[in-house]
């Protein structure tokens, strides 16, 4: 007799990442950096968002984003849902403080609300739903790049001297995020055949670069006693409350692009690249903007992150099971018209 064998619903994405990361969030608590080794690690953090921005910098193409600045349209609906509307939804979660969220974890929501679209997960996903995807390259790579000026504007304005943000935030902003992304760019005429041809490679250097910023912060964290701060219940409040966002989010792009009148491959496109936000630029950006208090700021999007990948799996295959229904349809009446037709001619064939 066989063993039933455990499976994972196909719905249920398994994110390697994500599993790193919760590792590394791990790592951190048992074998927290301290002393020199705090330092070192700090530095060595500093140097990796260096790094990140610019391989950023590097990859994409100035002639692709400008080609892609064509469909305006599209790129400021995205943009709107990304730096306005999502803003507008953290700042009303105010009114739950402190009854459902504490103070630092609503500064993290409000966060999460300012950073910018994601570029992978929003392609992948549209390219499941038979979406365009090509409108979801550009609108995430346009969105990445207006969020490196925007999201920090965003945070001085919103989140002000209670989310660490101050003068020589915005200056370290410039130096370890603008800077490196603009060399990057000047450099990608003799770098960027080597970093295409070694893509896969430079993927892991991407995502090493991030989980040690992960370990970095919450190393500072733990030493500071950052799960003293945060009891069960207030986690369990706050996915609650990041759920309700998630589903409002994906409900006002998808209502809102229709709305508009923006065509079913485009309305894909908008519904994921505006109702997501990115993991990969909002971790590194946190950690220049709240230094020493990153890993409690950063919780929310960490959490938020794999709640949108589950969401949106399972509703990029939902989407994608209506076109095989719909050419069905059409199909359907083609056919018939055709019979009518053959039918018709004969009639007319055998009346002459």
């Amino acid at each position: 007799m066989r063993r039933p064998q455990l499976k994972i619903p196909s719905w249920l994405p398994v994110d390697g990442f994500i599993l790193a990361l919760v590792a590394t969030v791990g790592l951190a608590a048992l074998l927290p950096a301290r002393g020199t080794a705090a330092t070192v690690a700090d530095n060595a953090s500093t140097g990796a968002v260096a790094l990140l921005f610019f391989l950023y910098g590097a990859r994409l193409s100035t002639r692709e984003a400008l080609a892609g600045m064509r469909s305006w349209r599209l790129h400021l609906t995205v943009l709107a849902f990304t730096f306005m509307v999502f803003p507008l939804l953290g700042l009303a979660a105010r009114g739950l403080v402190p009854y459902v969220l504490t103070q630092p974890l609503y500064t993290g929501l409000l966060f999460l609300c300012l950073v910018p679209s994601t570029v992978q997960s929003s392609i992948a996903f549209t390219s499941i739903a038979r979406g365009n995807v090509a409108a979801a390259i550009c609108a995430g790579s346009f969105s990445s790049l207006v969020g490196i000026v925007l999201t920090p504007l965003l945070a001085a304005l919103l989140l002000g001297g209670g989310g660490g943000f101050s003068a020589r935030s915005l200056v370290s902003i410039v130096f370890q995020l603008l800077v490196p992304f603009l060399a990057g760019q000047l450099l990608r005429r003799w770098i960027g055949g080597f970093l295409t041809r070694h893509k896969k490679i430079l993927g892991f250097v991407d995502r090493g670069s991030i989980l040690f910023v992960v370990y970095s912060a919450f190393s500072t964290g733990m030493v500071e006693g950052i799960w003293h701060q945060v009891s069960p219940w207030q986690l369990l409040s706050l996915l609650g409350v990041e759920a309700v966002l998630l589903a409002l989010m994906l409900t006002i792009t998808s209502y809102g692009s229709k709305k508009a009148g923006f065509p079913r491959g485009d309305r894909i496109a908008i519904t994921f690249a505006g109702s997501k936000k990115s993991l990969a630029a909002g971790l590194p950006m946190a950690t220049v903007l709240f230094g020493g208090g990153a890993g409690l700021a950063v919780l929310p999007l960490m959490l938020f992150h794999q709640m949108q990948l589950m969401v949106c799996a399972v509703l990029a295959k939902r989407y994608a099971a209506r076109v095989p229904e719909e050419a069905g349809a059409a199909a359907v009446a083609d056919t018939g018209q055709t019979r009518r037709g053959e039918k018709a001619e004969a009639v007319g064939a055998s009346g002459r």
